[in-house]
């Protein structure tokens, strides 16, 4: 199944390849896949286009917790948590907290 998804969501990239949301899902296909730096690197993508994805944030600080990168998924739920704030979405912003004091 996720051998079928991922090959169209790249290919609709090639049309719209600054849709954050098709970033993102792509994201999510490696992050399901166990890909980390894929799903690091394509969460990030997501984020450059568009650095109000809070969510992107969250999964990318997810991944790089799951690497052992602490320090990198730390600066990711606080990028994410100033994202949150900007757009006043406050579930994301509580989310991205709760992540954030579970670091361990």
């Amino acid at each position: 199944m996720i051998e079928e998804k991922l090959p169209k969501l790249l290919a609709m990239l090639q049309t719209r390849p600054n849709d954050s949301f098709l970033l993102y899902a792509v994201a999510m296909e490696y992050k399901k896949r166990g890909e980390q730096a894929a799903a690091i690197d394509w969460f990030s993508r997501a984020i450059d286009v568009d650095p109000n994805y809070c969510y992107a944030y969250y999964q990318r600080g997810q991944v790089q917790e799951q690497s052992g990168e602490m320090a990198l998924a730390r600066q990711s739920y606080e990028a994410g948590i100033d994202a949150a704030r900007r757009m006043n979405d406050e579930h994301a912003r509580s989310e991205l907290e709760t992540a954030l004091s579970m670091l361990s």
